[in-house]
């Protein structure tokens, strides 16, 4: 299977893109720059003809687009995309001090990213329900538990929760499976060293929704990393 994995240098990401290639699957890991490849050198080449790490900025469309012409002039179809790469930011700011900026900012990597990786790269997908888009979101974007903090953050995860939503309609027809998951709170740059989450079992747990190996309710688009439905 040929997996497309945004912002894989860190965190969720690098623990995706190892527990994909444990597997056996090729994955497309998807950095922002060369410079900040991090581990990503060292997991290429532990496995070898398996990961291929191209530079991928989901701000910006142009890369998105090279990305998608170079799959296409190479011939190589896409499985599965996860729109990983995500930012946090305006934590525990109150709302009379908040900079408008984070907010634009949330947007543009957690929701306008994924919606055009997805714009370019839904052409390269065949249908079946062994394809999926699996866009990597929060229990903070939950509507029903909105608890009045991290305004940028869960506001731009609830908008990729409707984006999911929406795209699971679109794509019915074809077939192709689409949930956006809440990874639970994992101990990463992100989630911090008091998270209670291991990233690993969290990925192994999304790698497990991608092969069909967690029995997912078929109404369901909003999930955890075990495939049970989250409060909407």
């Amino acid at each position: 299977m040929n997996i497309v994995i945004t912002g894989a240098n860190r965190g969720l990401g690098y623990e995706l893109t190892l527990a994909a290639a444990q597997r056996g699957h090729k994955i497309i890991a998807g950095i922002r720059s060369p410079q900040e490849a991090g581990k990503m050198g060292e997991l290429v080449s532990r496995f070898p003809g398996q990961i291929e790490a191209v530079q991928l900025d989901v701000c910006d469309e142009e890369s998105i687009a090279r990305l998608a012409e170079t799959l296409q002039a190479e011939r190589k179809q896409v499985d599965a995309v996860i729109n990983n790469a995500g930012i946090l930011l305006g934590r525990g700011v109150a709302i009379e001090e908040l900079p408008i900026e984070d907010v634009i900012r949330s947007f543009e990597v957690n929701l306008f990213g994924p919606m055009m990786v997805i714009k370019h790269l839904l052409p390269l997908m065949e249908g079946g329900d062994s394809r999926s888009v699996l866009n990597i979101s929060s229990e903070a974007g939950s509507i029903s538990n909105a608890y009045g903090g991290d305004f940028p953050y869960a506001i731009s995860k609830t908008a990729i929760n409707m984006f999911s939503k929406q795209l699971k309609r679109y794509v019915k027809d074809r077939g192709i499976r689409v949930y956006a998951i809440h990874p639970g709170w994992i101990k990463t740059d992100m989630g911090g060293d008091r998270a209670p989450g291991d990233p690993a079992e969290s990925a192994n747990g999304i790698i497990d929704i991608l092969e069909m190996k967690k029995e997912v309710d078929s109404e369901s688009f909003f999930v955890n990393y075990k495939g049970e439905p989250m409060p909407i």
